[in-house]
């Protein structure tokens, strides 16, 4: 079967993984020396990829080190949180079920967990609990990493992906401090928080009021530095028998910033070397895939949120004065702010030291390029008809 490289939508390993070596190594000594941290970045930008990486790594330098991963994707309601909690903390630190059996019936003292086993070639522990009796005891399983980590003498760092969920769990500011008030006790335990809303878990890290502030090493991921895209993309070209000349691997870098789809729709559509053009009908195919998503999101925009990415789009600078505002119907100074504190909440803007970004360039060019052009040709044919 034919290798396809540039990895997207999954965890990225080996020859796949690209560049982060600063990052990878800062994780790998937070893991080792039980330090907590944050990782906060837009999605598709390699978070899930560099903290599997980084947990192999440290796995490897301490044989007493256990790494326990808990997504929290579907996790909706404190019950659930409860039950994945321990059974993913139960499962990473066993070497067989009949291990996780025992360590789930002797970890807990009020609680009596419902213990089964999925019949695949996981054999997970599958565990429950009666929730009247977590409400009651929930320390029980908060605790339990740091009860398994000292009577087996190891170490354990949690990472749990998609962490900003638990802001909306039912009262989401209690469930925090509870968390809050029991990791940070822990000594033989270190987590690792981590997220694809950047608006959200700005909000659960950065806000002082909230229960999480300063609770470990922030790391806000960047942009892969364009010289390291272009080395990764001629690599994983040529170790496919493939080539990419300097002004397509550019040409990727600048149009994206998840670049392993546009570097894998490239590499399909090439049959000996990959070039610009080759390239720019790739990305092309990329709109065009996106387009329907696109319009599902464009149509929960209000008109005045709309007219304020029209002028940010178009590159203007003073989008409060009142030429810029007359031009593009936008009402009000306080309508800018609304628009904007929407779109940054709604994952679309992002808000960098006061710079406002999109954070999906792809997303900004469908907008310039059909959408508002499609209206703008539109409303001209209105025009000349009447």
């Amino acid at each position: 079967m034919e290798e396809i490289p540039f990895i997207y939508g999954k965890i990225a390993i080996g020859k796949d993984f690209c560049d982060r070596e600063k990052e990878t190594t800062y994780l790998v000594q937070y893991f080792t020396s039980l330090i907590n941290a944050i990782i906060i970045s837009p999605r598709g930008w390699g978070k899930s990829s560099l903290v599997n990486k980084a947990a192999k790594l440290a796995m490897v330098q301490d044989s007493n080190l256990r790494i326990c991963h808990i997504d929290l994707f579907n996790v909706r309601s404190k019950e659930h949180f409860y039950s994945l909690f321990a059974q993913k903390v139960i499962a990473a630190t066993s070497t067989k079920w009949e291990e996780a059996i025992e360590s789930a019936k002797s970890f807990f003292s009020h609680l009596v967990p419902k213990i089964s086993i999925v019949t695949d070639s996981t054999n997970e522990v599958s565990i429950d609990f009666d929730w009247e009796e977590v409400k009651r005891n929930p320390d029980e399983v908060l605790d339990l990493a740091e009860k398994i980590a000292r009577k087996k003498g190891l170490k354990i760092a949690i990472c749990v992906d998609e962490f900003q969920n638990i802001a909306e769990f039912t009262d989401p500011d209690y469930f925090q401090k509870k968390l809050r008030s029991h990791w940070q006790l822990h000594q033989s335990v270190a987590y690792c928080l981590y997220g694809s809303k950047r608006h959200m878990m700005m909000e659960v890290f950065t806000d002082s009021s909230k229960p999480f502030y300063k609770f470990g090493n922030l790391m806000f991921l960047n942009k892969i530095d364009t010289p390291c895209l272009v080395e990764f993309f001629k690599s994983r070209f040529a170790d496919t028998g493939k080539e990419i000349n300097d002004e397509a691997s550019h040409l990727i870098a600048k149009l994206v910033d998840s670049q392993q789809q546009l570097a894998q729709l490239s590499w399909l559509r090439t049959k000996d070397v990959c070039t610009v053009e080759i390239v720019s009908e790739a990305h092309t195919a990329l709109v065009e895939q996106l387009s329907l998503l696109f319009v599902t999101i464009t149509e929960t925009l209000t008109t005045q949120q709309l007219n304020y990415l029209k002028a940010l789009i178009a590159g203007e600078k003073a989008i409060s004065s009142t030429e810029v505002m007359h031009r593009y119907q936008i009402s009000s100074t306080t309508s800018i702010s609304r628009s904007k504190a929407a779109l940054i909440k709604n994952d679309i803007l992002d808000n960098k030291a006061g710079e406002i970004s999109f954070q999906d360039p792809i997303y900004a060019y469908w907008l310039k390029t059909e959408y508002f052009a499609n209206k703008f040709n539109l409303s001209k044919i209105v025009y000349i008809m009447i």
